[in-house]
């Protein structure tokens, strides 16, 4: 495991003397993910007329304007290659507008997309170095620590109702993705040598994590989180295997002991999609994802428009004839973050998406290797690896949901590229700093 060394923090990367503290830029982003990702002004209502998303928002754009410091200059952000692809993605979603079946709302998901990049510019380039990357996932982590708590106290689960349902602002399936990505962020400060109280609340927390996610009975969930745990085990360096199959054994222990036997019964439908209603009704997502490729190849350049799935369900689809007869005919979602790409912003559209992802794969991947010249594994830090398991878990669970423009991707992306950004200074023009690791 990593040791302290002069100047250099536990978990193995330098203090520098940019980033040894908190200042209002990192706090307003702070804020924002609370309320953006985190929805605190939604779990506690007295929070709701102080409008902090927006606040927060406006604070960190007026603070990343004021500052005159190279390290926050918004230069760097741009050249990063995460960067440029979700600027092409901001145009391709501008283009399906004109011919949108629905301009209206295409134009509405337009303009709240261009808000969430202008977010992405301030939380990557507000980042001054790696401790402020950790303070910012931190805060990821604490606001699904939060969020399960609430959820957890407020909506009870019984025999007949044996799972979380309509929460605040997130679903249950939403909701088991966003604690899962955040779940492998904790176990890094779990594990991350310091102060004692500080890894005992970061156990405590994880250990809510795991049960929301029992709780929350949603299979895409399930499946995000066994690929999760599959990273962790094989592919997660920073800690020796037997603290692996330890951290892995605990997460065990406490799904065993909270899961119902009717959660277990639903998760077998995994394997038997011959029973599941989502592979045989109309309105079940295997359905629903064939009509959405069907409308991409239909619509292959522009889609039929950002935000427009639903209606394109409502007006395209084999089932819209229903309502020239009186019978109600669903707007579904895609339920399918890729689908949804493909079927609203078409083919170009979807290989930005995936484009974006892998880059943000790459930036994490990639992290020291410009400073120590190799590309080892062992060598990466464990915060990178831990926010490269947090992305495996949500692109996972994206699968099957809607979140091509969420803003809980666009974060995790931002923090991945802000890991590129403070590790490859020269490449970006930022002024270069030493990177020394602990010794083992």
């Amino acid at each position: 495991m990593l040791v302290h060394d002069r100047g250099v923090a536990a978990a193995g990367f330098p203090i520098r003397p940019a980033d040894r503290s908190w200042d209002p830029l990192l706090i307003a982003v702070a804020a924002y993910l609370l309320t953006a990702v985190g929805r605190v002004h939604q779990l506690f209502a007295f929070l709701t007329p102080l409008h902090l998303a927006l606040v927060a928002a406006a604070l960190g754009i007026g603070l990343l304007l004021w500052d005159t410091s190279r390290v926050r200059r918004v230069g760097p952000t741009i050249a990063l290659p995460t960067t440029r692809l979700i600027l092409g993605l901001t145009l391709w979603i501008a283009l399906s507008i004109p011919g949108a079946l629905w301009s209206g709302q295409a134009f509405d998901q337009f303009v709240n997309f261009v808000k969430t990049v202008a977010m992405y510019f301030v939380i990557v380039s507000a980042v001054r170095g790696m401790r402020d990357i950790e303070r910012l996932a931190g805060v990821y982590f604490i606001a699904a620590a939060i969020y399960s708590a609430v959820v957890l106290t407020r909506f009870q689960v019984t025999e007949e109702s044996w799972r979380l349902a309509s929460l605040y602002y997130y679903d249950a399936n939403d909701f088991a993705t966003f604690a899962v990505s955040a779940l492998p962020i904790g176990l890094y400060f779990v594990f991350r040598p310091g102060a004692r109280i500080r890894r005992l609340g970061a156990t405590a927390c994880v250990g809510v994590l795991g049960v929301a996610i029992v709780r929350s009975g949603s299979r895409g969930g399930f499946l995000a989180l066994l690929t999760t745990i599959l990273y962790l085990l094989f592919c997660y360096k920073a800690l020796r295997p037997h603290w692996r199959v330890l951290a892995v054994a605990i997460l065990a222990v406490v799904f065993f002991a909270v899961a119902s036997d009717r959660y277990w019964e639903q998760m077998r439908t995994i394997t038997s999609p011959g029973q599941d209603y989502n592979s045989t009704a109309e309105a079940g997502r295997l359905n629903i994802w064939k009509r959405g490729l069907g409308y991409m190849f239909g619509h292959p350049m522009a889609g039929v428009g950002a935000g427009n799935f639903p209606a394109a369900e409502g007006t395209l689809s084999p089932l819209a004839s229903r309502a020239e007869i009186g019978r109600g005919v669903r707007w579904s979602a895609a339920h399918n973050s890729f689908v949804q790409a493909g079927a609203e912003l078409g083919i170009p559209g979807l290989v930005l998406l995936v484009a974006v992802i892998a880059a943000a794969f790459r930036a994490l991947y990639s992290e020291q290797v410009g400073q120590l010249g190799a590309t080892n594994r062992e060598k990466r830090s464990p915060l990178a690896q831990s926010l490269t398991a947090a992305l495996v878990g949500f692109t996972v669970g994206a699968f099957f949901l809607s979140f091509a423009y969420s803003d809980l991707l666009y974060t995790l992306v931002a923090l991945a590229a802000a890991v590129r950004k403070v590790t490859h200074p020269r490449r970006l023009a930022l002024p270069p700093w030493p990177l020394r690791r602990a010794t083992a």
